[in-house]
Order: C-alpha cells, then sequence, then structure tokens
C-alpha cells in the first residue's frame, strides 16, 4: 500500500490525481502531517509526500530504522514538477515509484542513486538472493574497476559493465581476475572479501509424503540435503509433488517456511518420467512409481541430489523423501519493435527491454539509432542489411544459452521485420517476449491524415522472398475487395517495375483521381510526405523508404488530407 500525505490545497490536489488513478494501491492519511507521516509510515510499504523535501527528512528522519526495513519514500512539490525518490530508492522501490507517479502527475522524476543515473543496474534490484560486499562490488561497477563475473550457472541477467566476457563465464572460467568479483551461484558458498554472491533459483525440490507428515521432519530433510549436497537454500524455486499431496499439511508448510510455491503434477504425468529409484509404494498409495524424484525432474534438468528418506529419531518409518535437481535456466527473447525512427514514438516498454537485455541483436543502422539507450555492458550483435535470418539464428541461440536477448527491427518486429523469422527458428525451450511498434504504415498515415479509417491491408512488393506471381494474386484480391492498400518496399534500384504493375492492378477497379499518399522516412528528420493521385503518381519518385498508400473508392481529400470514411453511408452522402 501506499500512504499519501500533503498538507496543502495544491497538495491535496495532485494527492487526489493519484489517488484516483490508483485506488487499490493508495492510502490518504489526513489529519495533522506528523502525525499523518508517523501512521504510514508503521503501515505501508511506501509513502508519497506532497511537501517540501526538507520538511519530509525532518519528519522521516526519527522513524528510520534500516535500508532493508524503512518503506520508500517519493516527495513531490506541491508544484507538481518534480517526484523525488527520497528514501529506499532499491530496497522500497522509491525510484520505481517516482517514475511512476512522473508519470500520472507529469512530473520529472529525481532519482539520486549511482547506478540508476549511469544506467548500470543495482546488484540488489536484479530480482535474485545477494549476498556479500554489494557496495563495494558496486562502487567498483561505476568507477570502471576491474570486476570479473563468474557464472557457474546460466542466467538471464541484464548487462553489467564487467571485464571479462559472459562467454567464457558460461563456460566455467572467470577470465582475467579482477579485484572485485560478481559471482552467479547456487552453490553454498560465503562471499569472500570484496565479493558479491547472487542467488538464482535453480533449483527444485521434488518431495513426497505420507499422510500427517510433520512440517518440522519435511523441512529437515530437505535443508540437510541441499546441506549435504553443498547447494544454497536461497536458490530453491519451488517445491514440486503429486497432485494428490498438494494440501498436504507437511509439504505446504514446509514450501511456507522456505519462502517457495508448491507446485504439483497428476500421477500420469509423474509416471512418464524415468528415474534412478522407482518404487511400490507410491505406486500403490498415488499412481506413479516416483514422486520426489519424478516431480523434480519432470520439467528437465540434472539431478543433484537422488531419491532420500527422512530420518526419525524414535526407529518409526521415514514419513517423507526429497530429491533435488537443477534446472536450466531459461532465456529470454524480447522482439523489440523500435517504430518508425522518431524517438518519441519508441514506447516505454520498448525502452524498457533494451534497459534489460544483456545481448542486443540487429541490423547495424537500427543498433545505432538506440545506442545511448543500452546499459554499460551490453554486448551488441550487429549486422548489414540481407542478414535477416543469420541475425534471428544468433538471438535465438544466445536466449538458449540463458542470457537476456533484445532483437530489433524498425516498425513493429511483426510486420515485416524480425518477429517471423527468429519464432520460426525458436522452439519451448525460451521464453519469448513481442513488443509492439509504431508501424511504418501507421506513422505514415497519421502524417497523410486518415487513410486507414477501414478496411485495408499491407502488401509488399519485394519479390526476393515472395514470388512474384504471389504478391500479384494478392494485389489483384485486394484491389476487388476494395481495400485500401499500403505497399512497402514499393522500389528499388533492381526493382523498378513491380511498383508501376501493381498500380495498373489498381487502376482497373478504382477511378484515376483516387488519392495516393507518398510518405518517405516517416517521423525522421529528412521526413517528406505529399498527396496525388493513382493516375498522376510518377513510381521514379519512390524509393526503399517510402511507403506508398492507396485509397479506397471511398477516399476522399479533404483539406489537403487523405481520409477514408469508416462507412459508405458517407460517400453516398457527399454525392
Amino acid at each position: 500500500m501506499i500512504g499519501l500525505i500533503s498538507a496543502t490545497a495544491a497538495g491535496a490536489a495532485a494527492r487526489d490525481r493519484l489517488a484516483a488513478t490508483w485506488p487499490d494501491r493508495t492510502r490518504v492519511y489526513d489529519g495533522p502531517v506528523r502525525d499523518a507521516v508517523r501512521r504510514a509510515f508503521g503501515e505501508c510499504e511506501q509513502l508519497v509526500c506532497f511537501l517540501a523535501t526538507g520538511a519530509v527528512v525532518r519528519l522521516v528522519a526519527p522513524l528510520l530504522g534500516g535500508k532493508a526495513s524503512d518503506p520508500g519514500v517519493v516527495c513531490v512539490d506541491e508544484g507538481g514538477r518534480f517526484a523525488v525518490s527520497l528514501v529506499g530508492g532499491h530496497a522500497g522501490g522509491a525510484n520505481e515509484l517516482a517514475r511512476e507517479v512522473g508519470e500520472v502527475l507529469g512530473a520529472e522524476p529525481v532519482v539520486t542513486t549511482a547506478t540508476d543515473a549511469v544506467g548500470v543496474p543495482g546488484l540488489d534490484t536484479l530480482g535474485l538472493p545477494v549476498e556479500g560486499d554489494v557496495a563495494g562490488v558496486t562502487r567498483a561497477l561505476l568507477d570502471g574497476e576491474p570486476v570479473a563475473l563468474e557464472a557457474e550457472v546460466p542466467w538471464p541477467l541484464p548487462a553489467l559493465p564487467v571485464t571479462d566476457g559472459r562467454d567464457e563465464a558460461e563456460e566455467g572460467a572467470s577470465g582475467d581476475e579482477g579485484d572485485y568479483v560478481i559471482r552467479l551461484t547456487d552453490r553454498a558458498v560465503e562471499p569472500a572479501e570484496r565479493e558479491v554472491v547472487l542467488r538464482p533459483p535453480s533449483l527444485v525440490v521434488g518431495v513426497g509424503a505420507s499422510k500427517g507428515a510433520p512440517v518440522d521432519e519435511v523441512l529437515g530433510l530437505v535443508e540437510g540435503a541441499l546441506r549435504d549436497a553443498g547447494l544454497s537454500v536461497r536458490s530453491v524455486a519451488e517445491v514440486a509433488t503429486v497432485d494428490a499431496k498438494a494440501g498436504e499439511p507437511g509439504i505446504v508448510g514446509a514450501a511456507e517456511r522456505l519462502g517457495v510455491p508448491v507446485v504439483t503434477y497428476t500421477a500420469e504425468e509423474l509416471a512418464e518420467v524415468t528415474v534412478p529409484n522407482p518404487s511400490d509404494a507410491p505406486l500403490a498409495a498415488v499412481g506413479t512409481p516416483s514422486v520426489a524424484e519424478a516431480a523434480a525432474l519432470v520439467r528437465g534438468g540434472e539431478l543433484l541430489v537422488p531419491k532420500r528418506k527422512s530420518e526419525r529419531a524414535d526407529g518409526r518409518p521415514a514419513m517423507a523423501t526429497c530429491a533435488v535437481v537443477r534446472r536450466p535456466a531459461r532465456g529470454r527473447l524480447a522482439v523489440v519493435g523500435l517504430g518508425p525512427g522518431a524517438r518519441d514514438l519508441l514506447t516505454p516498454r520498448a525502452r524498457a527491454e533494451l534497459r534489460r537485455a544483456a545481448v542486443l541483436v540487429g541490423l547495424d543502422q537500427y543498433v545505432d539509432q538506440i545506442r545511448d539507450l543500452l546499459r554499460p555492458g551490453t554486448r551488441v550483435l550487429q549486422s548489414g542489411l540481407g542478414a535477416e535470418e543469420e541475425r534471428a539464428r544468433t538471438a535465438v541461440a544466445e536466449a538458449r544459452r540463458g542470457q537476456a536477448v533484445a532483437l530489433i527491427g524498425s516498425g513493429d518486429a511483426g510486420v515485416y521485420a524480425m518477429a517471423s523469422p527468429a519464432l520460426a527458428e525458436a522452439s519451448d525451450d525460451i521464453d519469448v517476449v513481442g513488443v509492439p511498434g509504431v508501424t511504418a504504415a501507421l506513422a505514415a498515415g497519421a502524417i497523410l491524415g486518415a487513410p486507414l479509417g477501414h478496411d485495408h491491408v499491407s502488401i509488399s512488393l519485394s519479390d526476393l522472398h515472395t514470388p512474384w506471381e504471389v504478391i500479384e494474386r494478392r494485389v489483384r484480391a485486394a484491389a476487388e475487395a476494395d481495400l485500401v492498400v499500403t505497399f512497402y518496399n514499393p522500389r528499388s534500384r533492381g526493382r523498378d517495375w513491380q511498383l508501376p504493375k501493381a498500380l495498373a492492378i489498381l487502376a482497373g477497379h478504382r477511378e484515376p483521381t483516387t488519392p495516393v499518399g507518398v510518405v518517405r522516412n516517416a517521423s525522421r528528420a529528412d521526413e517528406s510526405s505529399r498527396l496525388t493521385d493513382l493516375e498522376s503518381l510518377d513510381p521514379a519518385t519512390v524509393d526503399m523508404m517510402t511507403v506508398v498508400t492507396v485509397g479506397n473508392t471511398a477516399t476522399r481529400e479533404i483539406a489537403g488530407r487523405m481520409v477514408t470514411p469508416r462507412g459508405y453511408r458517407w460517400q453516398e452522402r457527399d454525392r
């Protein structure tokens, strides 16, 4: 919950706007400001104070307890111009809250945390348990001192400005020794001096239990198995079992104390898993020859701890079994549309994915457009025109190695761009995220007016991958269906006859005066556009940087703009 506190009418107005936007996330604290801050500080995870920063500092100073426990505090001036992350930038989430508040109120977020200011991700903000000298290693990253990344377990981390290559780290070599180390491991190792240990959630504990098995017996078995194998309990991602045991108190309670979810599978699913230690007992009880091992292995991985039973001091039979598996990291592939070129048409989601990626794959000219948005340490794999399939294979291969990858394309990556070849290459062993972008057709449409106001179609005239016979059939179908047509890749030096042919096909179904919009380099600095008609368009004035939009029988030029009405009734009234 976010506590909202204000002292004046101006502050209350901004406060109420935030409360109306986030009704389920916020709580307004009225009354004397000092009392309101004290109550909110003790009851909420975050605070937004519509007060002067000096006042907020004096009010919260006596309440501060520690970095790990204090709520995040954001201060907004009464003019609503700035949202200042004051306390708990990382642990309390104040940095991100300041950005969110800024978006709602139109205020400038002010974040002074060093890592955020220079674009280096905070080691305590990666979503992984972290141990060791966080402050020292972070300072070394900021100062450009040697920091080695030793990734014993591949994991899709964001870019870090480490001194040794990720390739070597993932193969088990640490590269050149640095004064500082970031170690990514699920082993139970203590951080050395000037070292940070990150714990990836790579371990799955499979558990079987008899009815009424005590929580302490199940938990003791799991913790002992991890300890004996030299594995960290902080890397346990989940407790897995058969669905018949989903509500077993001993299993549920142990998972709660470990702070992880219980994941269940049917007996039929578990029975299909080949395990080293099957048994007749679980087969008779729940219908599968293995629970612990099978539940841990059902989604693949390396069996680190084979089935073991609990031990009871009174000598009675064990009531629980467990097994531990290390699952391979699932890499992450974000296919990102950059929009038509203008920076303000790059979506916030696209920006976030570019910042999240450790590896960027893209066409060299598109990489140059957004290079300044990448985090320090991002590995860039770029290539020239004509290497689309190679880039797709490269991006998928990097994701399969457990990396966080962004594959970029112009416009929307799913429209004549990189999403199609990448997803044709990818299988279900990686996570894929699509990030939409503003397409060239939409950018050109906005410049021309409203040419896409009714049904429309986009057709690429490039026959490099599609036979001309297929393209021609599609153009004829669009002409006969009276669809507005946007032509991508209309004309190049080596392909100068396709556009005249396509226009001739459309002319067989439309009047010579049908409006045609021509936009070159939509939204970029050298953007140009003109409105002509089907009879007057000179194909020689069009190139590969141009989008050509041909109206349907209802499209009109109105006040110098190209407009296609949403229905034909408007056309009839116009006659």
